[in-house]
């Protein structure tokens, strides 16, 4: 991009009355943020949700001088960005008509035909869910997927920490500008981050932690991945809306079950309970709900073997399907009457003995 063009972006984002929304529905119209600069006001005026406040704003010089100054900041700092019609702009997030119209990186990111998660939680974790992120990130370890979280305290650097223990990489979406690092108590963490993975944020680097930036921060998060787990979650929390949004995108949400008289569990069994998140309590779940394949380093351990020994429910389970032939995940917890978790963890079970193996669309089928 040209600094010209570069301003043009940064002045959309000034403008307090144009959103990611209308901003995209203006460049749609006049074909580049360079151009909508360019048209004449009466030619904007006739686009549709487009008033005479929206043309105000757009032409405000104070804005102009703002984009101008942070353009400045980013080019003395040598600060990456990315459109979000440029080909490094995350794939997922591009399908969210409020994703940002622009993302500031910093690292060594790559989300090239990468599977993604995003996992949140409380910031007041517990052992429980401290174990779970570790035992979660060592059985998801092999399929080298990104781990995205906030970077906050609890669930979110306690999940990146295993992650990098793992060699995964995993990103932080920031809710203020890459000049500065909430909370500070991370700031160790910010190299080793950086060397695998990175850090993403759509905030100026005039903009501080606030409350609202961290509500704004979670759409990143939910809609920058194929699916978002909740770890732990009190009755109400940003974890909580981190799912909703996941789900106003249609990814899948997982969410990790507890005792009920544990206050951090409450929110994600209430997400259970109001069938807004599968139930999560393995990596193995997650794989066969998403209909991910097995990658090529744990494959060899597939092969079938000649002599199997199976379970009673793996019995039923090769039975249904070497009557029934492939069939979804869902219809062999059905016919089989075992609940979804139980079903996938089973058919896990049986892929890693070899005698089942998935199919794309969440099929399976008997070796």
């Amino acid at each position: 991009m040209t600094d010209h063009e570069i301003i043009a972006i940064l002045r959309l984002q000034a403008v307090p009355n144009v959103g990611n929304v209308t901003a995209k529905k203006l460049i749609a119209h006049c074909g580049s943020p360079t151009a909508i600069f360019e048209d004449k006001m009466q030619y904007l005026l006739k686009i549709e949700g487009i008033g005479q406040a929206t043309i105000k704003g757009l032409f405000d010089t104070a804005h102009l001088e703002d984009a101008e100054a942070e353009y400045n900041y980013i080019k003395r700092e040598h600060i990456a960005m990315c459109y979000f019609m440029d080909k490094d702009y995350p794939d997922y997030l591009k399908h969210c008509l409020d994703g940002p119209i622009v993302l500031f990186k910093s690292g060594n990111i790559d989300l090239e035909n990468r599977k993604i998660i995003s996992v949140v939680g409380t910031r007041n974790i517990t052992s429980y869910g401290t174990a779970f992120c570790e035992e979660f990130i060592e059985e998801i370890a092999p399929l080298n997927p990104v781990i995205i979280s906030g970077f906050a305290y609890g669930v979110d650097i306690t999940v990146q920490k295993a992650a990098m223990e793992k060699g995964l990489q995993t990103i932080g979406c920031l809710a203020h500008g890459l000049n500065q690092i909430y909370p500070k108590k991370h700031k160790k963490h910010v190299s080793e981050i950086e060397k695998n993975g990175g850090f993403l944020t759509e905030f100026w680097s005039t903009s501080n932690p606030d409350r609202e930036n961290f509500l704004k921060r979670n759409r990143i998060i939910a809609g920058m991945s194929e699916a978002t787990i909740v770890v732990e979650s009190a009755e109400k929390g940003g974890s909580l809306v981190t799912a909703d949004l996941a789900n106003g995108y249609n990814r899948e949400v997982f969410a990790v079950p507890g005792r009920y008289t544990d206050k951090f569990s409450k929110g994600c069994n209430d997400l259970i309970k109001r069938q807004k998140a599968h139930l999560l309590t393995s990596a193995a779940e997650l794989v066969y709900l998403l209909g991910w394949e097995l990658e090529k380093q744990i494959k060899p351990t597939l092969q079938k073997q000649l002599f199997v020994e199976l379970d009673e429910t793996e019995d039923v389970v090769y039975n249904y399907l070497q009557d029934k032939g492939k069939q979804l995940l869902d219809t062999v917890a059905l016919e089989c009457k075992l609940p979804v978790h139980k079903a996938s963890s089973t058919l896990f079970n049986m892929e890693m003995k070899g005698v089942v193996r998935a199919l794309p669309g969440k099929l399976f089928e008997v070796v």
